[in-house]
């Protein structure tokens, strides 16, 4: 089981922790802020399109960056994992239970990671760093904008984890559905075993 979930995680990351990782796959590729998803029509038809899509590429960028850290938290819950852990993830009859394991167990530690690497991301990136700007310039009226809108860097952040256990779940459900096609014959033995 732990040999499945490292080789499972491994993908998630390496799918995500690449150019183009997120804004290249449309089931997480992070938009804009949901109370900034109401101007974007405006501002494109203002001619500012371009820097719309740059804004959108740099927060993704962000995601890609921070994944890559993410091994070395999985593989730590993986070697603190129990056989009681082991056991209700396989008998748990859920396609998912290994994911729901590591959001428990590795989600908090992820963000506290993730989130330093975005920071630095977006602050090196113009588009973003004007934005962060001027949202600390609108002072008071910025509360109205929302916290997705105003804590840019915990936006892409949330988001970046979000991603990041879909693609796992994804892994995870490709590893119980064909067993005999992941790798070793200890893989294909526990999770024969199983259906």
């Amino acid at each position: 089981l732990k040999e499945a979930l490292t080789n499972g995680v491994s993908t998630a990351v390496k799918l995500l922790g690449k150019e183009d990782g997120f804004l290249g796959n449309e089931r997480v590729k992070i938009p804009l802020p949901k109370s900034l998803q109401k101007l974007e029509s405006g501002l494109r038809f203002a001619g500012q399109g371009q820097a719309v899509d740059e804004f959108i590429a740099s927060m993704n960028h962000a995601a890609e960056k921070a994944v890559p850290v993410a091994i070395d938290v999985f593989v730590d819950a993986i070697k603190k994992m129990t056989f009681d852990d082991a056991r209700k993830i396989l008998m748990s009859g859920e396609d998912d239970s290994a994911t729901q394991f590591f959001r428990r167990t590795s989600e908090e530690k992820l963000r506290v990671k993730f989130r330093p690497i975005v920071e630095e991301w977006t602050a090196k990136t113009g588009v973003t760093n004007s934005y962060k700007n001027m949202i600390g310039k609108a002072g008071f009226a910025a509360q109205f904008l929302g916290k997705d809108a105003t804590d840019l860097d915990g936006y892409v952040t949330q988001k970046a984890l979000d991603g990041l256990f879909l693609l796992v779940a994804d892994e995870e459900k490709k590893i119980r559905k064909d067993p005999l096609g992941q790798g070793s014959a200890l893989i294909r033995k526990v999770f024969g075993i199983l259906r």
